[in-house]
Formats: C-alpha cells, sequence, structure tokens
C-alpha cells in the first residue's frame, strides 16, 4: 500500500475538495497555460455549449498571434494546442458531435499560421494536427452531417495542405464521406484539373535553379504543386472506392515503370484478386539501379507467385533475396515453407553463404544477429583485418554478442573501435572507448591462447607507443 504522503488521485481526494481548489489556485497563479486548463474544465463542467464558446475564444486567440515561436518555447505551444485538440473532443464532442465537428476545422486551420511562426524540426507539432485529422474522421462519423459539404471541406483543406497537415484525410473520412460524398469530391479535383493554368509571360518569368536540361524557374515549380495535390487526392479517392484501374490511371505508363510505384500498382491488384495483372505490373518494372535491395518490389512479386499458387517460384525468389541482400527475414519465411528436416540443411547452406558474403560487415551484421555466434566468431578471427572501427553501431552489439563463448573475437572488435577512436584522434569516443579499454581487460583471463593476434600487453604497448600524449584518454582509465 503507498504511503499517505505518495502523488497520487486516492491521496489527493483525501485532502477535500475546498483545499484542492486552493492548492489550484495557488499553483496556478502566474501560470497561463494552467488557467487555461482550469478555466476549460470549469467551462465543461457547465455545459459542451460554454466549453465550446471558451474553446473558441482561445483558437481565435492563437490565430492572431504572430509571436515566432523557436524549438526553446515549442513546448508551450505544442501542450497549448493539445489542451484545445483533447477539450474539443473530450468536452463537447461526447455531447455535441457537430459541434466538436466545426471546433476540430477551425482547429484545423490554426495549422497555416503556426506552421509560418514556428520551428517544428522535431515534428511534434505537425503529430497534433495528424491527430486532430483522425478526430475529424470520428467526429464526422458521429455527426451524421452532409456528406457533400464534407467532401467539400476535404477539397478546400487539401487545397491548402501546404505542410502536410491533411494528409490521410481522405482515408480518414471514408465511412463518413460515403461513396457520395466520395464521387462528388472526386468530381471536384476532376473538375479542378481541367482548368488552365495561366502560363506567366517571358518578363514575368523568375530564374530560381539550374538543371542539366536548362534553367528552373519559379512558375514551373509551383505549377507543379496543383498536380501533384490533384493526383494524389485521386489516388487516395480510388483507393477508398476500390478502384485499383482509377488508381493506375493517375500514374503516365513509364511512372509505372518505377519498381515503388509498381509494388504499389501490384498491391492493389493482389488486394482485388487480379494476381496474373499484379505480376505483369511487377514485371514490367525498369529496376536502373542494379543491387540495390527493392524490397517492396521484391516482396509484392513473392505475393503474387504465391497467390498464382506458384510456390516453387515464389521459393525461389526468397532464396535470391537472401542471396543477394542477406535478407534475414525472406530466409526465415523460405525456411519455415521448408518440410521438417529440411530446413536445418537449408539453414546450414545459408550460413556456409553468408560467412563468405561481402562486404565483410554485412556478414558479420547477419550472423551476429541470426543469431549464430559461433560462425560470427569464426568469421571475426578469420578476417580481422577487415574489422572497421568507425562502424561503432555493429561491432558493438557484435561484441556483446560474442563476449560470453567467444571472448577473443570479442575482444577484436573492441579493439578495432578502441584503435580507430585513437588513430583519428575522435575525442567524443573516447569515453566509450575507455570502456572498451576495460571490457578487454576483464575478458582477457578467460583468453588460453591470443594465437597470431596480439596479447594485451602488446596491444596496450603499441597504443601507448602510438598515442602515449592522448592524456585526455589515457585518464579516463583506472
Amino acid at each position: 500500500m503507498a504511503p499517505k504522503n505518495t502523488l497520487n488521485a486516492q491521496n489527493l481526494e483525501a485532502l477535500g475538495a475546498k483545499r484542492l481548489a486552493e492548492l489550484l489556485i495557488d499553483i496556478s497563479s502566474g501560470d497561463a497555460a494552467a488557467k487555461r486548463r482550469l478555466r476549460l474544465a470549469l467551462a465543461g463542467a457547465q455545459s459542451p455549449a460554454d466549453a465550446a464558446r471558451e474553446i473558441r475564444k482561445r483558437l481565435t486567440a492563437i490565430s492572431r498571434s504572430r509571436s515566432f515561436v523557436d524549438w526553446q518555447n515549442r513546448r508551450a505551444l505544442v501542450e497549448d494546442l493539445e489542451t484545445q485538440r483533447r477539450a474539443i473532443v473530450e468536452h463537447v464532442g461526447k455531447a455535441d458531435p457537430k459541434e466538436a465537428l466545426d471546433l476540430m476545422w477551425r482547429f484545423m486551420a490554426l495549422s497555416s499560421s503556426v506552421f509560418t511562426r514556428c520551428d517544428d524540426s522535431s515534428g511534434t507539432v505537425i503529430e497534433i494536427f495528424h491527430d486532430g485529422v483522425s478526430d475529424l474522421g470520428r467526429l464526422a462519423e458521429a455527426a451524421e452531417g452532409d456528406s457533400q459539404e464534407l467532401a467539400d471541406r476535404a477539397f478546400e483543406a487539401l487545397i491548402a495542405n501546404d505542410s502536410g497537415e491533411f494528409d490521410g484525410i481522405i482515408a480518414t473520412l471514408r465511412p463518413a464521406l460515403g461513396n457520395e460524398g466520395l464521387q462528388h469530391l472526386k468530381q471536384r479535383f476532376v473538375a479542378l484539373s481541367k482548368e488552365q493554368i495561366r502560363k506567366a509571360l517571358e518578363q514575368e518569368r523568375r530564374k530560381i535553379g539550374w538543371a542539366t536540361s536548362g534553367p528552373i524557374y519559379e512558375d514551373e515549380i509551383a505549377d507543379r504543386h496543383p498536380a501533384r495535390v490533384i493526383e494524389g487526392a485521386l489516388r487516395d479517392i480510388a483507393d477508398a472506392l476500390g478502384d485499383v484501374d482509377a488508381f493506375i490511371a493517375q500514374y503516365d505508363p513509364e511512372t509505372r515503370k518505377v519498381p515503388r510505384i509498381a509494388a504499389e500498382i501490384s498491391g492493389r491488384l493482389l488486394a482485388a484478386g487480379r494476381a496474373a495483372e499484379a505480376l505483369t505490373a511487377l514485371e514490367a518494372a525498369e529496376h536502373r539501379r542494379a543491387g540495390w535491395p527493392e524490397l517492396e518490389c521484391e516482396d509484392a512479386r513473392i505475393a503474387a507467385l504465391d497467390d498464382l499458387d506458384r510456390r516453387d517460384d515464389a521459393q525461389a525468389a526468397r532464396w535470391s533475396c537472401f542471396e543477394r541482400f542477406l535478407s534475414a527475414r525472406h530466409l526465415r519465411d523460405y525456411l519455415k515453407r521448408l518440410p521438417d528436416f529440411d530446413d536445418v540443411e537449408a539453414e546450414s547452406r545459408a550460413l556456409d553463404f553468408a560467412e563468405s558474403f561481402e562486404p565483410f560487415s554485412a556478414a558479420l551484421s547477419f550472423l551476429a544477429a541470426w543469431p549464430a555466434p559461433d560462425r560470427a566468431a569464426k568469421l571475426v578471427l578469420a578476417r580481422a583485418e577487415k574489422l572497421d572501427g568507425d562502424r561503432y553501431e555493429l561491432l558493438t552489439p557484435v561484441a556483446e554478442v560474442l563476449a560470453g563463448k567467444h571472448p577473443l573475437a570479442a575482444t577484436l572488435a573492441l579493439r578495432a573501435m578502441i584503435e580507430f577512436s585513437l588513430d583519428h584522434g575522435r575525442s567524443s569516443r573516447y569515453k566509450h572507448s575507455a570502456r572498451h579499454f576495460q571490457e578487454c581487460t576483464g575478458l582477457a583471463p578467460t583468453i588460453p591462447d591470443f594465437g597470431q593476434h596480439e596479447t594485451p600487453e602488446a596491444f596496450v604497448a603499441r597504443m601507448r607507443g602510438k598515442h602515449g600524449k592522448k592524456s585526455s584518454f589515457w585518464n579516463l582509465l583506472p
């Protein structure tokens, strides 16, 4: 049982309403954000209408603000926005979803002015507006309003979606829009796509850069934005309607050959029960970067082969992905589809292949993570000269995996990181290197024979001979 002075709801309730009210007044003194939350709670306790009025007042105040918010002051803005968003849902939405829906649209309209005056390098502000989009979907469904009116608001939102705050809104509003609303929204975007864009006169054009094909003009970049918005919206509408052909139609024939796009098209064809067409779309893709792991395309092809009951071809494709990219996921999928005992032999063959794979770092990473520590240790001992001490994100976990049963291999991985940081004067890593040094010291008694590799004494002597003047490192050792 928690002590009586532990800060929790039960103990605070024991103080009584009067004492808690006094404490809240005292705590909120000089804290504008706390006062706003208390006023919202009081308004919400009176009625949803009172809460709505309080929220509207605050949204208006935020929209009128012009002061720049840097990363140091961003937290206060984030808390304010989150407070208003939650209040709309919790204080108004449960009793009056129509009013809450209107408030949430007003809240989302803040995004333009907020991003104009806010440093959102961390992405915390955009996430609040993405949560607002999700709220729009739930509130719109509860409000049961006119689907065409909702489609019109979605249209205006997407046209003004400069910072990506309305991304995903079509899928979110799908239940509330229904087929009628989606068709209306589609018609609006189709109509927009047919509008003529006035071409700027030559004397009005401004160069903003150069490409291999010639100058880049500001109006060209501006003209591309509406086209991208329209294409993206029509693709999302096609997805919401389950219209695969309309989705494909938004890409020209050349673009459909891009592996990532081909994978998207294939996935939708496959979901529609059109596996043969899905495979055809993938086979038309042009892979311009040889050896580059375009796993989306590979996975789509495997799925299509499975759906067509071409199991052997699907297995061959999984093995090919493993061989080309050392993909552990594809190897596991391959093995679990083999009969008992066959999987053991295939795994051994795969690990043999991985041991000789180039680049060395990929082979080591795969074997350590599989896990196959015996083979990872064998690889380190056989090819120690290829250990890249700069790859601390690889060698640190490798050393941890090997330390128990393969202390010599672990020591070589640790030494590689120590030597790199000293050779290159990476003082920011000295603290970690000192820890690695102590780990090597701890492992040394468990190593009966260093063989062709340096003894601990020889390694220390060499490091002191080369880097004895780097006192900022040596002073970190006990």
